[in-house]
């Protein structure tokens, strides 16, 4: 395999699920994190079982050559009673990112989720949409945080992400427009960008400029449709094992792959699979997927010769 243009990671997700909790709940960091360093990888995002402890976290991860790259931050910017606090918050994460070398922090708006959303009750079934003012709310929060990132050597890279208020194109290109591109930067996540209704060719064209982040994540299209007929909700989905590691699904990544080696990406990427590890297991689809993704770089590189 070539050189990749970009640099490859690799998520703790794939050992242990985020949002749903029992996927691979009894995995432990240090299976995580050597399978990680047996695997060749040298980047990775913060995971809910890695060490919250600066120090440790350092040592462990730099004993195998890995680096913590970024680490999800939710924010709630819709809801001005929290607009301190939040911004409070965002800069002490901010402060241990830093700390540990990372160059991203991945962050999303939670206000009107279903399953992220503190205010939120069982007994709702919908994502609450955005209103005008809560539009303004969230690009003055989010150039707000910008800001706190850039002052400590960081980029806010906006994760849209299903379930949330930022989940279709539209809603990513509006928050694009609506956002200060020198403090506001995107994750592109293929596999969200596939969930939420759009073409992650188009959307990784349309904004190829304010992308320094990427996760690359592929979608089982069956399961997605089945899914969406029965009213599924995105952990629901989660579940029935809608996502999954490139080359496993439906999304072709070569045209993606073409687009950020024309637009000379060479930020992080990170390995996302999202699925239940029993059924799935971490290391082997993350091999497999690596494969399918040399082999992918090595037909670009044959064709530009």
């Amino acid at each position: 395999m070539r050189t990749l243009p970009f640099r490859l990671g690799i998520h703790p997700i794939n050992w242990v699920g985020e949002d749903v909790r029992e996927h691979g709940d009894h995995t432990t960091f240090e299976q995580i994190v050597d399978d990680i360093q047996a695997l060749g990888l040298t980047g990775t995002e913060m995971g809910r079982k890695f060490p919250k402890e600066s120090s440790l976290l350092k040592s462990e991860l730099s004993n195998r050559g890995i680096r913590l790259v970024s680490q999800w931050k939710s924010v709630l910017f819709t809801d001005s009673a929290w607009r301190d606090s939040e911004l409070e918050h965002y800069r002490k994460h901010a402060e241990f990112l830093s700390d540990l070398g990372s160059t991203v922090i991945s962050t999303c708006e939670i206000g009107g989720s279903l399953h992220f959303d503190p205010r939120r009750t069982p007994a709702e079934k919908e994502v609450q949409r955005l209103d005008e003012r809560g539009w303004e709310q969230l690009a003055d929060g989010l150039n707000q945080a910008g800001a706190i990132a850039l002052k400590h050597g960081l980029k806010l890279t906006y994760h849209h992400h299903g379930g949330t208020v930022i989940e279709s194109p539209e809603e990513v290109d509006r928050l694009m427009e609506m956002t200060d591109p020198s403090l506001v930067y995107l994750l592109f996540d293929t596999g969200h960008a596939y969930y939420g209704g759009g073409d992650p060719l188009a959307m990784l064209r349309k904004h190829r400029n304010r992308i320094a982040y990427v996760h690359l994540k592929d979608i089982r299209e069956a399961i997605l449709e089945e899914a969406r007929k029965e009213g599924s909700d995105f952990v629901t989905c989660i579940r029935k094992g809608v996502f999954t590691v490139p080359g496993d699904g439906c999304i072709d990544f070569e045209p993606i792959f073409r687009e950020l080696l024309d637009m000379n990406y060479s930020g992080w990427a990170m390995l996302e699979g999202e699925q239940d590890p029993a059924v799935h297991p971490a290391r082997e689809y993350a091999a497999k997927s690596m494969e399918y993704i040399g082999n992918v770089i090595d037909r670009i590189y044959q064709t530009h010769t």
